[in-house]
């Protein structure tokens, strides 16, 4: 289909940006990669009468360290952040997670913040970046704030973005030392996932002394399997992380689509937090 008239802006600067969003309000919408604003506005879903393109700001891409944090400009690409080394060395996770991203063609044009920013619970990296206890960083007329991921996402397609803000950076904790493992299920290459898990594992002596496990697809906003990170806690074998896994389901709400029953998402969600942990621990 074609999209809707709209006004197109290429701001060169992050206040020139939020200027832009500013004056418009909440009848702007932000383009970074286009991966996720496009087909909205193909299938007119979306009808911003104003598109503020960010692509061309300089300062917005890269990837660089911060004392235990790393800070992700942005525009950085799920290419980039796949093949980052400074990512594959201190945020393993997200590096395996984003590699599962679409296919090569969405890698190379979507961003990291775009997805975020997005906030559809389907996606494979808002649970990951909820999983690794990051926080973003938004720029508006008043200045930079940071939020933390767990307060980000608000509801389905709804994130705590202010119309007038703009997404600067990710920052995350480095987990090196802890073992990750992302794992989903989908119906056919390339299609958003069914249910996914995204699995964080501190071990300590033969035993799980930590555990974060983020859900994908399993609610309106990506969540956290608490009981199962309690849960696991102690674990030294196969059969603790399996009962563990029983509880991973808890205090979601599944959704019912085409693809899927709630309950069957329930019964995923069990299955692939079990698979996600043992590979995580080594213990697979």
């Amino acid at each position: 289909m074609i999209p809707p008239a709209f006004d197109y802006v290429r701001p060169t600067s992050v206040d020139e940006a939020v200027r832009a969003l500013a004056d418009a309000g909440e009848e702007a919408k932000v383009l970074a990669g286009g991966q996720s604003l496009l087909p909205l506005l193909r299938l007119r879903l979306a009808f911003p009468e104003l598109v503020v393109d960010v692509g061309r700001i300089p300062g917005l891409r890269g990837v660089r360290e911060d004392g235990d944090r790393l800070v992700i400009g942005a525009m950085t690409t799920h290419h980039d952040v796949v093949h980052d080394p400074l990512v594959r060395r201190h945020a393993g996770l997200l590096a395996a997670a984003t590699a599962t991203v679409a296919d090569p063609a969405v890698r190379h044009r979507g961003t990291l913040a775009g997805s975020l920013a997005h906030a559809d619970p389907a996606g494979d990296l808002p649970a990951v970046v909820l999983a690794l206890e990051g926080e973003l960083v938004a720029q508006g007329p008043r200045g930079r704030r940071t939020i933390p991921a767990g307060d980000f996402f608000v509801d389905y397609l709804q994130s705590s973005l202010e119309p007038d803000e703009l997404l600067v950076e990710v920052r995350l904790p480095k987990s090196d030392g802890w073992g990750f493992h992302y794992e989903k299920f989908h119906r056919v290459s390339q299609s958003w996932a069914m249910v996914g898990v995204a699995a964080l594992v501190r071990r300590d002596d033969g035993h799980i002394a930590e555990a974060r496990i983020g859900l994908t697809n399993m609610g309106s906003v990506p969540l956290r399997a608490t009981a199962t990170e309690r849960a696991l806690t102690g674990a030294g074998d196969a059969e603790a992380v399996a009962r563990a896994a029983e509880s991973a389901a808890e205090g979601t709400r599944a959704s019912q689509d085409a693809s899927a029953t709630p309950e069957y998402r329930e019964h995923l969600a069990r299955v692939l937090t079990r698979r996600a942990v043992l590979a995580a621990a080594g213990m697979g």
